[in-house]
């Protein structure tokens, strides 16, 4: 609702001291005018501070021959913005201001923006009234008094000529009050909460599978002295004794016994078996100074290894081949047709059936990597640089406190696109927009185009205050990101349903729901959340309680503090 505000009565000792002779019979009666604003206590939203302001100028009010310049000012500590001045002239004064007939009754309503300053965090809207008539003190606009209508003394336009601090003080005390103090809850939205990492590929535990075939001849279980001196046998247990190194590092060796898919199912069971006890045999034998126990299995006809080689092989049709096994089930048909296909493939005899018919030498290899603490340790330490990049990603994430040393370093070292974008998350979250913005065109500049990147890019155009930019990449964001931006711009009913926590209960304050505030907040014990539930009991009228949770949130980030002094959120506790 509109709050009027009239003129406080014109002091006789005042009109004694103006002699701007057409303004004398309108000062006698200020409370004649009637001034509004809305809203009545300022409000930021996207970047400006906007107001509608509203006067009623009574009929047999105006001096035909008086001329006024009215203009908003928002008055702030250590300076002041004015607005458009408004010309208000008598029907006998000759100019291109706005006409106040003097028998008919005036209404006015004017619409002021004022581009958003960090120091308006606390001020007052006013205006400012010049006067001037054809005769008297004020044959040029000479700026009054315009709460008693009093002229300026020449020591006090001494002080409006120096324009310093002091102008500003006397110019605000000359104006007449429309508004007072800026709620800035929008300017408290958190931007960074939103904001997505990308993820990393980090694994404490890696497996590596290193492989060893010892070959047999056709239906024989009987194994060659050659088999064992092949290079990837050694290739294997070479493996083997470097990992025994490791402390690390567990190993488990195991032989798997096969049987080329070309004679009968039975036979090759039975064979597959007797190679997997001969090979384990052979293997026990090359590893025994490792002191590994080693297991064995039996894996009959190596259909899958068959289909393999097939597919590795240079036969020219040998998706024709695959194709004609697939079409049989049993495995008397597929040994037929594999019989079938090798008397016209020479390649399945000489190339592939022969490389089946093994007992496969397995080395699965479990290392656990560096612990985050021993991780942490080596970026504290300077050392960022022996991680790998998904160590660096990875603890970066676990501990925040080494997250910015440690992105750095995987930007630095590795140039990777993830790195940059969770290094902006960091910088966001420190306040850093302009490094985070840096760094998110870092992100694309390595390639990056994933959807993370393009929600972090709009949600840092928003916390820069650039709604237009971050519009651009809002389009395709996810809705969380729609939501915010819809709130930076005072869309709080199209944005609330689309929010949670925090950011949900700024927007529900600014539509008034104060109790879906609260709730929203509910679990939240950052500082920021108790600051917000001060603002909420202070708007309920529950000043202890307002006083309370501010206390707990200056106890938690004593910054808060200063900037409850200038909240007029907080104003009932002070």
């Amino acid at each position: 609702m509109k709050k009027f505000i009239t003129l406080t009565a014109v002091l006789a000792a005042a009109l004694t001291l103006s002699s701007c002779d057409c303004f004398k019979k309108m000062a006698k009666d200020p409370a004649a005018i009637q001034v509004s604003c809305t809203p009545e206590v300022l409000v930021l939203n996207n970047g400006k501070i906007a107001a509608d302001i509203s006067a009623s100028i009574p009929a047999d009010y105006f001096n035909k021959k008086a001329a006024l310049k009215v203009t908003p000012v928002l008055f702030f500590e250590g300076g002041a913005v004015a607005g458009e001045t408004l010309l208000l002239q008598g029907e006998k004064v000759a100019s291109n201001g706005m006409v106040v007939k003097s028998d008919e009754a005036l209404s006015i309503n004017r619409h002021v923006v004022f581009d958003y300053q960090p120091a308006m965090d606390a001020c007052e809207l006013k205006l400012l009234v010049e006067v001037k008539c054809k005769s008297g003190k004020c044959k040029e606009f000479t700026l009054i008094n315009a709460n008693n209508g009093a002229v300026l003394t020449k020591e006090q336009l001494a002080v409006l000529a120096a324009n310093d601090e002091a102008a500003y003080a006397l110019k605000s005390e000359c104006g007449r009050q429309v508004a007072v103090g800026l709620n800035t809850l929008q300017k408290d939205l958190d931007f960074a909460v939103a904001m997505e990492p990308e993820a990393n590929n980090y694994r404490n535990v890696t497996t590596t599978v290193v492989t060893a075939d010892l070959v047999y001849k056709i239906n024989s279980s009987k194994l060659a002295k050659k088999a064992t001196e092949t290079e990837e046998v050694a290739a294997l247990k070479a493996a083997v004794e470097g990992y025994l190194q490791n402390d690390r590092a567990a190993q488990t060796v195991y032989v798997n016994g096969y049987a080329s898919p070309d004679g009968p199912e039975k036979f090759n069971d039975k064979l597959s078996s007797k190679r997997s006890q001969s090979g384990l045999k052979a293997v026990q034998e090359l590893l025994k100074e490792t002191g590994l126990n080693i297991d064995a299995a039996a894996y009959g006809e190596d259909w899958d290894g068959f289909k393999a080689a097939v597919a590795a092989s240079n036969i020219q049709d040998k998706d024709l081949i695959l194709q004609v096994l697939s079409m049989y089930s049993s495995a008397a048909e597929r040994e037929k047709e594999i019989k079938n296909l090798a008397s016209v493939f020479s390649a399945l005899k000489t190339e592939v059936l022969p490389q089946l018919r093994r007992a496969q030498i397995v080395n699965s290899v479990d290392v656990t990597g560096k612990t985050d603490a021993e991780m942490a340790a080596l970026v504290n330490g300077g050392r960022a640089s022996e991680l790998s990049l998904e160590e660096l990603l990875h603890i970066a994430e676990a501990q925040p406190a080494v997250a910015e040393a440690a992105l750095k370093a995987a930007a630095s070292k590795y140039g990777d696109a993830r790195a940059y974008n969770n290094l902006a998350i960091v910088l966001a979250k420190q306040g850093d927009y302009a490094g985070a913005l840096k760094a998110l065109d870092s992100a694309a500049k390595a390639g990056s185009k994933s959807e993370e990147l393009n929600n972090n890019y709009a949600l840092v155009y928003l916390a820069m205050g650039e709604t237009d930019k971050a519009a651009e990449y809002a389009k395709g964001a996810n809705a969380e990101v729609k939501a915010l931006a819809s709130a930076a711009q005072g869309e709080y009913n199209a944005a609330v349903n689309g929010l949670e926590g925090y950011n949900a209960a700024i927007a529900q304050v600014q539509q008034g729901n104060l109790a879906s505030a609260k709730a929203s907040l509910e679990g939240d014990q950052s500082a920021k959340a108790d600051y917000l539930r001060a603002v909420i009991a202070a708007k309920e009228g529950n000043v202890s309680a307002a006083k309370a949770a501010l206390q707990s949130a200056v106890a938690k980030d004593a910054s808060l503090a200063k900037k409850a002094a200038k909240d007029v959120n907080l104003a009932a506790l002070r």
